[in-house]
């Protein structure tokens, strides 16, 4: 009724905006994205709407974000990192790239997501949690009389040659925890000499975690290694995908939040931080159609949320793998063995 009102005087919307966040705190946000568009531009539009500070968003993957910051650590241009998966979070604050911090909405947090914030001495906190697995379109699967993929061996099989896409771990952290949920299901040696092959049955190796899965919802690839919870988002976009958990066992992420040390605009940051860590901050993930289960205790989760008590995980080791010399070695050795070889 109030916006009828406003319109009825010939006021504009834009003009009320500015006038309001003229009356509110004044100032400027620079933030990192690492979920996906729709839950992006609502935070940044509810928080500037509700505050007045003027939030600066761009959307990275995981492991470009890591990149950015440590390039820009002498003279750091990001105030926040919200989002992506947790071991590049852990990364950054293990080298001290990000500021410990202590929100009064810590104790709003189930223990995941606290226990996620203690491994980082508060430099870090969990925002959200979701298991790995694979997506693929229905409609391709079965034009191709190819069989649902149910474990990760399958994805070897020589019938699915060029049928895959999995992220580049060198700037997903998806694709990373692949990596690192792979050895820690069948150890070192084994994994790679699985990624070896995985390699042959891979069309390409997009930079960010959600590409894969955007390709397969087009028809422009039939399989991917993503995180299940994005799925129904392409679902209710009206494309014909699907998830499974493979049947070995899988990783999850806890996806992360961080404040950038050096930020500029650090009182500004905190205020973002722990607004993030409300229940309405965290239901804005189910409007922008994302599915993960929310951080704060008290957030409505959505029935279409992945019920991890019907998947396989495995007791996936945050510390070891959110280790930067472990990242990097694993990496290495990925674009050595695997990359570097032909198919």
């Amino acid at each position: 009724m109030k916006a009828l009102t406003w319109r009825a005087l010939g006021v504009p919307l834009l003009a009320l905006a500015a006038s309001a966040a003229h009356g509110a705190d004044e100032g400027s946000l620079n933030i990192i994205c690492g979920v996906q568009t729709e839950w992006c531009s609502l935070a940044q539009t509810t928080f500037s709407r509700t505050t007045g500070i003027k939030v600066n968003m761009v959307q990275k993957g995981a492991g470009e974000a890591l990149a950015q910051i440590a390039a820009e650590s002498a003279n750091p241009k990001t105030d926040l990192w919200f989002g992506g998966t947790g071991d590049p979070h852990l990364q950054a604050a293990e080298k001290d790239l990000t500021l410990a911090y202590q929100s009064p909405n810590i104790n709003l947090l189930r223990d995941w997501a606290v226990n996620q914030a203690k491994a980082a001495k508060y430099k870090t906190v969990g925002l959200y949690s979701g298991p790995l697995g694979f997506a693929y379109n229905a409609e391709l699967l079965a034009k191709k009389k190819l069989p649902v993929p149910l474990c990760w061996m399958d994805l070897i099989q020589p019938k699915y040659k060029g049928e895959i896409q999995m992220a580049n771990p060198n700037s997903s952290g998806t694709a990373y925890m692949a990596i690192a949920t792979l050895v820690q299901i069948t150890g070192e040696e084994k994994a790679f000499d699985y990624l070896k092959s995985l390699h042959k049955n891979i069309s390409q190796y997009p930079r960010s975690g959600t590409g894969p899965l955007k390709n397969v919802s087009h028809g422009e690839n039939t399989i991917s290694v993503s995180f299940v919870h994005d799925v129904p988002g392409e679902v209710i976009a009206g494309f014909p995908v699907k998830a499974v958990t493979p049947c070995e066992g899988t990783g999850y992420e806890i996806g992360s939040m961080s404040i950038i040390k050096g930020a500029r605009n650090l009182s500004n940051a905190k205020k973002f931080y722990d607004w993030a860590l409300t229940a309405p901050a965290q239901e804005l993930a189910v409007a922008g159609k994302q599915f993960q289960l929310p951080s704060n205790k008290d957030a409505k989760v959505d029935p279409r949320v992945p019920d991890v008590k019907r998947i396989k995980m495995i007791n996936y080791d945050f510390e070891k793998y959110g280790k930067a010399a472990e990242r990097r070695r694993l990496l290495e050795r990925w674009e050595k063995e695997v990359n570097g070889s032909s198919n």
